[in-house]
């Protein structure tokens, strides 16, 4: 596939509002359009026409050298004018296969991702970290980007980031902002987020925490009176301890519990689901800010199990939410189907009984 061919592709599903555009040997190119799969009208792809759209969107000489001993890999590219996309590159019955995922070319807002406003409270918190988890393709990176960028627009700080690859580009604001990417600025998380502690930040973002070591660094730039935004791939706050703890061995996870609780200052964990009206997607956020409660609750390994009761709870003071009270304002206001609600639900049953007593 020539490259004009490609980038008309990227194009289309750019108008058409897809999400991602898969390219897969045996298969014509695939959009996601709000969540759901959407293959064109056209021929199959062939091996060489996945290869070529893969030395399309690869910048580096040496791994364009190695391109047939790949098995996958991580990159960005830009189709100037119309959009940035992530890509990732994978090896799959002995052919290449990408799926790019398309960055809009404006950093969002809290107000225009629908996310509720003490998200923008969260943002300005100026020590600790802050997490954003959910599945992959529930909205991680762009509430992220929300919220770097209400920094950005809002305080003098020095802000880090560190991505596989870079999504958003920034211009500074009033914040000054490094961008680095992992095989091209960086060699990897860990060396990049040690490192970033010796370049006078004030807000550091993770684009993920992967093991104990990056997890570890983290919590010592928190410690240290650093703001610290990463991503977690879990669905809710107790999952997100149990994935944090359970990284570190046994006999370190009761001190981790500790660190923790003193340093964690918020988690937001959300889900996309399908819009009533057909015209895109709505997120869904459990939100947990680091009350005493909460605090006690991640010391106590046998509290954990309560958080979402403590979330539920904070709900007027603290401006915190469960999924579920989230998805009952979602369906009151129009936004999401019954159906889809009670599917989203982390206890269809509660919810379902908590509507007929409202």
């Amino acid at each position: 596939m020539d490259l004009d061919a490609f980038q008309k592709l990227l194009s289309v599903g750019i108008q058409y509002g897809a999400s991602d555009i898969h390219f897969r040997p045996g298969d014509p190119p695939t959009y996601r359009v709000n969540g759901t799969l959407a293959p064109l009208k056209v021929d199959k792809l062939k091996p060489n026409d996945t290869r070529a759209i893969a030395l399309h969107v690869i910048r580096d000489p040496a791994i364009r050298e190695n391109i047939d001993r790949m098995t996958e890999y991580d990159t960005s590219y830009s189709l100037p004018g119309v959009s940035r996309f992530r890509v990732n590159i994978y090896r799959q019955r002995g052919t290449l296969a990408l799926v790019l995922r398309i960055i809009p070319a404006d950093i969002p807002s809290v107000e225009n991702l629908g996310l509720p406003p003490v998200i923008t409270e969260i943002a300005e918190m100026e020590r600790g970290l802050i997490l954003v988890t959910g599945a992959t393709g529930s909205g991680k990176s762009s509430t992220l980007a929300a919220m770097i960028n209400h920094i950005n627009q809002t305080r003098r700080v020095h802000i880090v980031t560190i991505e596989d690859p870079i999504e958003y580009l920034y211009t500074n604001g009033k914040a000054s902002i490094s961008q680095r990417e992992i095989g091209i600025d960086t060699g990897d998380f860990t060396v990049a987020l040690r490192a970033a502690l010796r370049q006078d930040p004030d807000v550091i973002l993770v684009g993920e925490m992967r093991d104990a070591l990056s997890m570890d660094i983290a919590l010592k730039a928190a410690e240290t009176g650093h703001v610290v935004f990463a991503t977690v791939h879990t669905t809710d706050a107790s999952k997100t301890i149990g994935r944090l703890l359970s990284v570190f061995p046994a006999d370190e996870q009761q001190m981790v519990r500790f660190r923790l609780a003193d340093n964690l200052r918020a988690t937001i964990s959300q889900r996309l689901l399908a819009r009533a009206d057909g015209k895109g997607r709505v997120v869904a956020a459990e939100i947990m800010v680091a009350t005493a409660m909460v605090q006690d609750a991640i010391r106590d390994g046998t509290k954990t199990g309560s958080l979402v009761d403590i979330i539920e709870q904070g709900r007027l003071q603290y401006h915190m939410q469960t999924f579920d009270q989230h998805l009952t304002e979602l369906y009151r206001a129009g936004y999401v189907s019954l159906q889809t609600a009670v599917e989203a639900a982390t206890s269809p049953s509660d919810f379902q009984r908590a509507l007929m007593v409202e």
